[in-house]
């Protein structure tokens, strides 16, 4: 019986990039919702992107194997 390749994850292959060396990246949490309530500052540090955590990175990695 052929073995079937595991399926990606199609809502976190939207919302995760590699980094060159293989990590995953994300964008901040709670940065777009309300956003007029949030000080300057806050809404500054949630700008761009961080990596996910390395007690996640292992759980997700395997969500997108082949991307």
């Amino acid at each position: 019986m052929a073995k079937t390749k595991m399926k990606t994850h199609s809502g976190l292959k939207k919302r995760v990039k590699r980094t060159g060396t293989g990590l995953l990246k994300r964008t901040k949490a709670f940065a777009y919702h309300k956003a007029e309530h949030k000080s300057p500052a806050r809404k500054r540090r949630l700008r761009g992107m961080t990596l996910v955590s390395g007690s996640d990175m292992k759980r997700i990695k395997q969500l997108v194997a082949y991307k």
